[in-house]
């Protein structure tokens, strides 16, 4: 059987949970997951644990607020004019909206805050700052068809 390396193309079943147990993401009911170790589509800190493991494989594993989404960072939190987001319609708690950054790629943001004159978003992971719990099962360990 072919251990998870880096670049290796792995098929998986995987729960997210934040440390009290509430699940956040999961695959079991679906189709499961498919990524290339490496290509950036989970964070170093979940791909280190699965460094390897084979096809069936089961693991459970905390991975700390650095390993995951990373820690809050105040200076992604922003306060806009209200009058800015006259043409957004109705805004309430809780509510992404996209912005552009810079460079023109779509940016969401949270609705953090609404104050009299101004909104407060944060552009912070909603998983940042959290410790999480992944579960995963292995269901195949393949190479990369183009080593990305």
């Amino acid at each position: 059987m072919s251990k998870i390396h880096e670049n290796s193309k792995v098929t998986l079943h995987f729960t997210l949970r934040l440390v009290d147990g509430q699940v956040v993401d999961s695959t079991p009911e679906q189709q499961p997951a498919t990524l290339t170790i490496g290509d950036g589509n989970l964070p170093i800190g979940f791909e280190r644990h699965l460094l390897g493991l084979e096809t069936g494989d089961r693991r459970t594993v905390r991975v700390g607020t650095e390993d995951a989404f990373g820690q809050l960072n105040p200076s992604n939190v922003q306060t806009y004019k209200k009058d800015q987001f006259a043409e957004s319609g109705e805004l309430s708690l809780g509510t992404v909206i996209a912005f552009k950054d810079a460079a023109g790629a779509e940016l969401p943001g949270v609705i953090a805050d609404i104050q009299d004159e101004s909104i407060v978003v944060d552009f912070n992971h909603p998983l940042a700052g959290k410790e999480l719990d992944f579960e995963v099962e292995i269901v195949a360990v393949g190479v990369a068809d183009d080593g990305h």
